[in-house]
This record gives structure tokens, C-alpha cells and sequence, in this order.
């Protein structure tokens, strides 16, 4: 059961991090290729559909933490308690900019907070799981820089995935840049893991940066998407053998009673919420064309 729920909550982030990963990239991204409101929404239609959806893998991963590995969801959210508060602040910001936006006169503030409210999680969810496995702060600091330019790369490629027009032409410039700061900082911040997922995870990225060049989105798309999972697989295959420092999961787990009745709640709730976030993509799965004035 301990085993079962270990790789249930990798899972859970790594879900969160390829589907919020572009929410990040978009929302940064917005303001940069837009050049007139009408794009700006165009822009933001892309994750308008899906991204509060996708903030759910989060909440469920920290609750699945809380509930099989209390002593690893007490040491994690009162060690990282201060870039946890500002991640939690950086996404009520993105959200309330996200909701807010079309009904003020003068959004400029929404797209502010939007950018900023993706920038944060962006880069301290990174730095977080980074000083977790390496306790450095320059490895923080790297594994910040990590997940910001990846996500970027990420959310660049789904805008040139999603959208027409001038929208989707600035979005693969804006992807082959990202591409040339992601993959030097993957090559610097994977090969301190030096396993097969790591090494696998910049591969992909490189793949990634080959794939926008010959305008093949949707394989660019499933290459970054990739990355994301092996390199999040590197960290949790890291944090196997002790989720903190000192402690193992045996120590951190609940009671097999407990871990017994979650995990028959885990198996028959979990295959709805996965048709149903499915079914939400398909429906939205066309692209966002330009918005009328």
C-alpha cells in the first residue's frame, strides 16, 4: 500500500505539472505575443476552458500527501513554508486576473497578475522539489530556473498548437527562443541526476527544439509534455528512498487501515475525474481562431 500510494502521488504531480505547466507558459507568454486585446484573448482562450481544472491535480496531490504521508506533508509544507505562501498567492492572482479580465475597462492589471501569478509557480515549484532531492540553494535556484524555462517552452509550443493567424506564428518564434534557454538549463540542471529518466528528459527537450524548427506542433507538444514527466520521474525516483531528509516511508505513512480504505476510495473516484478532465479536452480540442473586435 505504501508503494502503491508513493507512485499514485508521483502521478498526481506529474499530472499537475504537464497540465499546469502550459497554464504557466501561456499566461507569461500572453502579454509578449499578443499585439493588440482581441489576440490577448485569442491568447488566453487556449487555457480558458481547461486551467482551473488543471489546478485540481495540485490540490488532490497535496491531499493524497496529507492523507497516506502526514509526517511528509507536515515536514515539506512547514520547511518550504514561505515559497509555498507565494505560490498559493501567485495562483489566486492568475486566477482572479483570468476571471476578471473581461469585465473591467482596463485590464492591463488582470494580464499583470497574470503574468506575475504564473511566474511564481513557475519557478518556485522548481526550486522547492530541487532543494528537496540536493538540499542546495544553488540547486534551488537551478531546478527554479528549470521548470520556468521549460514551462515557458511548454506553453509557447501548446499557443502555436491552439491558435491561427499571427497568434500562432509569433508563438512558434516564441518557442524556438524558449527552446534555446531550456535546453542549455535542462543540460546543466538533469545531468546533476545523471539517471536514465534525466538523461531521457533532455532528450525529449532536444527533440522538442527540432520538432518546433520543422513546425510539427503537436509532436513538439507531446516531446515537452514528455520531458516534464521523465524529469519529475528523476525527482520522485530520488525521493523513493527518503521523501525528507531522515526519514523514510515507512516512518512517514499512515496506518494500513487508513492507507486500505483510501486506496479503494483512490480507485473508484480516480477514473471519473480522468474520463471527465479527457472529455473536457476534447470537447476544447480546436483551435482558438482570432477574436472579433
Amino acid at each position: 500500500m505504501i508503494e502503491f500510494w508513493f507512485v499514485l502521488i508521483a502521478f498526481l504531480w506529474t499530472g499537475y505539472f504537464v497540465l499546469e505547466g502550459f497554464d504557466f507558459g501561456v499566461g507569461l507568454l500572453a502579454p509578449l505575443i499578443a499585439r493588440d486585446p482581441n489576440e490577448q484573448r485569442q491568447s488566453l482562450q487556449t487555457i480558458g476552458p481547461v486551467w482551473d481544472g488543471n489546478e485540481v491535480w495540485v490540490i488532490t496531490a497535496v491531499g493524497a500527501m496529507f492523507a497516506a504521508f502526514p509526517a511528509w506533508y507536515a515536514g515539506l509544507f512547514s520547511a518550504f513554508y514561505l515559497p509555498v505562501t507565494l505560490i498559493l498567492v501567485g495562483l489566486i492572482v492568475r486566477g482572479v486576473g483570468l476571471e476578471w479580465r473581461g469585465k473591467v475597462n482596463n485590464p492591463l492589471w488582470c494580464d499583470l497578475g497574470i503574468v506575475v501569478g504564473s511566474a511564481l509557480p513557475a519557478f518556485l515549484w522548481g526550486s522547492i522539489f530541487a532543494d528537496l532531492v540536493f538540499d542546495s540553494p544553488v540547486a534551488a535556484l537551478l531546478g527554479g530556473a528549470f521548470t520556468l524555462s521549460v514551462f515557458t517552452l511548454h506553453g509557447a509550443v501548446f499557443l502555436a498548437l491552439r491558435t491561427t493567424g499571427a497568434v500562432r506564428d509569433r508563438a512558434r518564434v516564441a518557442a524556438l527562443v524558449a527552446s534555446g534557454v531550456a535546453v542549455p538549463v535542462a543540460a546543466v540542471a538533469l545531468t546533476r541526476f545523471g539517471t536514465p529518466p534525466a538523461l531521457a528528459a533532455l532528450a525529449a527537450l532536444a527533440g522538442a527544439a527540432a520538432l518546433i524548427w520543422r513546425r510539427r506542433e503537436g509532436w513538439a507538444f507531446a516531446a515537452t509534455a514528455g520531458a516534464i514527466v521523465l524529469a519529475t520521474l528523476a525527482v520522485f525516483v530520488e525521493l523513493r528512498g527518503a521523501p525528507l531528509p531522515g526519514l523514510t516511508l515507512a516512518e512517514a505513512a499512515s496506518g494500513p487501515y487508513t492507507l486500505k480504505m483510501m486506496t479503494w476510495i483512490g480507485l473508484l473516484t480516480l477514473p471519473f475525474v480522468l474520463v471527465y478532465q479527457g472529455w473536457t479536452y476534447w470537447v476544447f480540442r480546436r483551435r482558438v481562431t482570432p477574436v472579433a473586435a
